[in-house]
């Protein structure tokens, strides 16, 4: 019986319209299934995804985690980096090999892309024991290239080549009979990606496996093989055809239910944002909304959140929300508190506000920086506008105030002020919240809480 590997590739969604939740939870239920690969798309941003790539390595200990890395050494770099602590980790170098995809993606030629596979495979395998070389395209390859193309990827280190059908249109006796070609030419493991635009996939896949490919591509929805399909057709056929594989199929149908929830409900978010005739924006929020939602509304409000800080603003929001609901004004409030946590570039060491009816309002802060103490004095229209002069001479940066917001968090006398200022910086809001006795200290706080954000996005 020969055992068939199975990779997923859910994740490698082009539309990237999963969370950052999401995509855990997605990771967490292919783990459970026992798919033999679980396939990651190129990092794009590298603080986010790479946190991403670590979380899912904290707990996908059976199954191989696959990074797709470019073709530079930086890419490459940085997806061993995020694949450190992962038990089974696999680097992947996706390169087209047809004349139109070499010419149009790469801008090379066959001599000098043989050249390059073999740079770049060579590469990631310093980086990496297992590297998979993933010809896209390949079905509308020269088939002699092809060929070279294979020997240059297994001479570099490659231990896994994947047969890319990204047109779909190979009958599946054409397909299984140039896959038989390849495994007849390589030492490595053969992996199949069938496109099933024009529903040919599972019956690609199936023959490929025949002729001797080892592993199918997959997804629980998308353009390819799917999951469930092939899974069922080797459980219920995998005998009569000498094949198997470690998939779970007590779990299948559970697990695919859950992980097409996910799915789903991206593609069904319900719309809790309306416009009044007024042209302002009114959100509504409550506890029955989902990430995409609350989401949906940050963006509405000005905010440009990484997948990190829209989890931490979920998951302040639920909480809130089991007690209230949430309009613009808390939305505001919780993506102050919650995104973007960073170190302070700026501390606040001190600061001294004179203000009166027959003075000018002025006000001298001073802050600290890598050990170095900075001090501002300046003049404004009122003690918060001096205050904040006197951040900006400090910062050597002017920033647009795009909102400011107090009011009182408790009663009484020693009344807790809570100050909420947003900043526009280069096309994107930053917020920040400060609190405090002294509405003013609040401000100050607020103020320097958001041009830290803007001093870490910087470095």
């Amino acid at each position: 019986m020969k055992k068939i590997k199975i990779a997923d590739s859910t994740l490698c969604r082009n539309d990237n319209s999963f969370s950052f939740k999401e995509k855990i939870e997605i990771a967490r239920q292919l783990e459970k299934l026992s798919v033999d690969v679980i396939e990651l798309p190129e990092i794009k941003n590298s603080k986010t995804d790479t946190l991403l790539i670590r979380t899912i390595s904290s707990f996908v200990k059976n199954s191989t985690l696959c990074v797709a890395a470019g073709s530079t050494a930086e890419s490459i770099n940085e997806a061993a980096n995020a694949l450190n602590n992962a038990q089974n980790k696999k680097i992947r170098i996706e390169l087209p090999v047809s004349p139109v995809g070499m010419e149009y993606f790469s801008h090379k030629k066959a001599p000098k892309m043989l050249e390059w596979i073999e740079k770049t495979v060579s590469y990631a395998k310093e980086k990496v024991q297992d590297v998979e070389f993933s010809m896209l395209d390949a079905s509308r390859a020269e088939p002699e290239f092809l060929m070279e193309a294979i020997k240059s990827a297994e001479k570099a280190g490659a231990t896994s080549i994947c047969f890319c059908d990204s047109a779909g249109q190979m009958l599946p006796d054409d397909f299984a009979g140039l896959v038989e070609k390849i495994s007849n030419a390589t030492s490595c493991q053969l992996s199949v990606s069938c496109c099933d635009n024009n529903g040919l996939a599972c019956g690609d896949a199936l023959l490929a496996v025949k002729k001797g490919a080892s592993c199918v591509k997959t997804a629980v929805e998308g353009d390819i093989v799917e999951l469930e399909t092939f899974s069922t057709m080797i459980k219920n056929c995998g005998e009569n055809f000498g094949i198997s594989s470690d998939i779970k199929y007590t779990e299948l149908n559970r697990i695919i239910k859950q992980v097409k929830r996910i799915t789903d409900s991206v593609k069904n978010s319900k719309n809790s944002i309306s416009v009044s005739e007024s042209d302002k924006t009114v959100i509504k929020l409550d506890k029955n909304d989902e990430i995409q939602d609350v989401i949906a509304a940050t963006k509405i409000l000005g905010y440009d959140l990484s997948e990190e800080d829209s989890l931490k603003v979920y998951e302040e929001f639920q909480r809130v929300a089991e007690k209230k609901n949430v309009g613009a004004k808390e939305l505001d409030a919780i993506v102050a508190s919650a995104a973007l946590q960073v170190p302070e570039t700026y501390k606040i060491i001190s600061y001294v506000i004179n203000n009166g009816n027959i003075i000018s309002s002025s006000a001298q802060i001073t802050l600290e920086k890598d050990g170095e103490t900075m001090q501002g004095i300046c003049i404004g229209d009122g003690p918060i506008d001096a205050a904040f002069n006197a951040i900006e001479k400090i910062t050597g940066s002017n920033f647009e105030l795009d909102d400011f917001q107090v009011q009182s968090v408790t009663e009484g006398k020693e009344a807790m002020g809570s100050a909420l200022v947003k900043l526009r910086y280069d096309g994107k809001i930053y917020s920040g919240n400060g609190i405090s006795t002294d509405i003013i200290g609040a401000a100050v706080r607020a103020y320097i809480n958001a041009v830290n954000k803007i001093s870490y996005e910087e470095v």
